[in-house]
């Protein structure tokens, strides 16, 4: 009976009427590939793409140079110089990653009681050399400014699972 089964189905091509069926049904679907240069598809509120540092709404620069991020790097791609100021507060002169090291962890966001150094939503960073992958505090504070609106949206929307 077995052998009379396989028999009938290899003969009826039961396999590839039923491949036939599934093509079919999948033809008249709308397409589920996006046209990538063109069109984006969704990032998540913890999506982890080029770094940047903020500044508070009065345009004063976050970073108090606690040094939490450089300490907690596990590659070791972030250097920070500080100096105190006039007021009595501390700010970093220098602060630069070196994007060829950094692994995207974001242990350096996690490390910052002020949120001062954020990964942004940005992920089209191509470079032609080196040199241009080493982020000084000028290029991270532009990008923060770029980027504000977006890094407070994703922030706010992750604040319940912090």
């Amino acid at each position: 009976m077995q052998f009379f089964r396989q028999s009938l189905r290899s003969l009826l091509l039961t396999e590839l009427v039923a491949g036939m069926i599934v093509t079919l049904r999948q033809l008249f679907k709308p397409a589920v590939t996006i046209n990538y240069p063109y069109e984006k598809g969704p990032l998540g509120p913890r999506f982890r793409g080029e770094h940047a540092l903020r500044r508070y709404p009065n345009g004063e620069e976050r970073c108090i140079a606690c040094k939490l991020c450089e300490a907690i790097c596990p590659a070791q791609a972030i250097l920070i110089e500080a100096e105190p100021r006039s007021d009595g507060s501390r700010r970093a002169t220098r602060y630069d990653i070196d994007m060829t090291k950094c692994i995207y962890c974001g242990l350096c966001e996690e490390a910052c009681p002020v949120d001062a150094i954020v990964e942004g939503p940005n992920f089209e960073f191509a470079a032609e050399t080196r040199e241009e992958l080493f982020y000084n505090k000028e290029k991270l504070l532009a990008n923060g400014d770029r980027w504000e609106h977006q890094i407070s949206a994703n922030l706010k929307t992750d604040a319940p699972y912090r």
